[in-house]
């Protein structure tokens, strides 16, 4: 697949995602399942010391492709959890309960794929996987089931929410060193920031994942987490097209040049969270001082997606440079596809800009008012 991606011409990159990048079929059987998963684990009460927890919802989160194989996670939303810590304490009992829960739907529906839950490694285990698959397809995915506690249960997944939330997620409410616990909790604002993008983007964000996973069978771990280029191609698109419809390859070379340039990016959106907040400002002033890169959860202030290790980034920038010299970035005539003119950096607002407005505006009125009554 990698020897087909590269010599494609640029002008095919959109027949080469609809040919080769969806599966259809299997991804109908899928979301049937999950759906049906995930409506009958809220259908059941839950036994024991979690009984007074019941499942809200379930979300797939990301799923992670490699040759007829795929890793997806799906977050198991609960109620009646009284804050996150509750998830952290009982993890293994969730896990096992839950387990319980799957392995009874498992005897008890038949499904139009094969659906296996794996064994607990332990009494005390804090992991859980099942798998869904179709021998006849030779495809198979494997789902990590993750517990989390339903922290956006009460906001409108469409609205910002009150500023006041992040500043009591940032103030001490999360315990030292278990801020990125809180990944599955923001499951819901993190894939609707995705989900609600124009369908080509979506398409580009497909082939950015695919050519990462090439990248990956090549060159092995550690990468940066594929979270932060599904997001930088967002970025790109935001500053170097925003339209609906695009030259494919033209947002394909940006993202792998803004990859190239990894050690100039601070990337931040203020969708969910801003700088209105004052404590809530400080802290993504710090944030964002950090050393690069720099790419802030757009749901989560606190999760530099970016990673903490640049010799991450260093190795698929130089799987990148080599790339932007293949012919899926070359036109039929041999031409270079120009990329979008897409900054490295987002701007970030001078600290206590508001306020310093107000006391030089206050200032200015108090000379111009008392330099009048002296002079009169």
């Amino acid at each position: 697949m990698e020897q087909d991606l590269r010599s494609i011409p640029a002008s095919k990159l959109d027949k080469f995602i609809e040919n080769h990048l969806p599966d259809t079929s299997f991804c109908a059987d899928l979301r049937e399942v999950i759906d049906a998963l995930c409506a009958l684990l809220k259908d059941r009460s839950f036994q024991g010391p979690v009984r007074r927890m019941r499942a809200s919802k379930g979300v797939k989160g990301k799923c992670t492709a490699l040759k007829g194989r795929s890793d997806a996670d799906l977050v198991v939303f609960l109620n009646n959890l009284t804050y996150f810590e509750d998830r952290l304490n009982q993890q293994g009992v969730l896990i096992k309960e839950i387990k319980k829960q799957l392995c009874e739907i498992q005897h008890e529906r038949r499904f139009g794929v094969k659906f296996e839950v794996h064994s607990l490694r332990s009494p005390n285990s804090r992991a859980l996987s099942f798998k869904l698959s179709a021998p006849d397809l030779l495809k198979e995915v494997k789902f990590d089931v993750l517990p989390a506690y339903d922290l956006l249960d009460h906001l409108n997944i469409l609205k910002k929410p009150n500023q006041q939330f992040y500043a009591n997620l940032i103030s001490g409410r999360t315990p030292p060193g278990k801020e990125g616990e809180l990944l599955t909790c923001f499951m819901g604002l993190r894939k609707y920031f995705l989900n609600c993008r124009p369908t080509k983007l979506k398409h580009l964000i497909r082939l950015v994942t695919h050519w990462y996973q090439l990248c990956k069978e090549k060159l092995g771990d550690p990468l940066p987490p594929q979270y932060a280029l599904e997001l930088l191609t967002v970025y790109a698109w935001e500053r170097g097209s925003r339209v609906t419809k695009f030259n494919t390859a033209q947002g394909f070379r940006t993202v792998l040049e803004l990859v190239t340039k990894y050690k100039q990016l601070r990337i931040y959106w203020t969708v969910y969270y801003d700088f209105r907040h004052q404590e809530v400002s400080e802290y993504l002033h710090q944030q964002l001082k950090k050393d690069r890169p720099v790419i802030l959860d757009p749901a989560d202030p606190t999760r530099n997606i970016a990673g903490l290790n640049p010799k991450d980034w260093w190795r698929l920038a130089g799987e990148a440079t080599a790339w932007l010299q293949y012919p899926c970035f070359k036109y039929r005539d041999g031409s270079p596809v120009c990329s979008w003119e897409v900054p490295t950096e987002v701007g970030v607002p001078t600290k206590y800009l508001f306020c310093r407005i107000f006391w030089l505006l206050f200032w200015s009125l108090f000379h111009f008012i008392f330099g009048k009554t002296s002079s009169g």
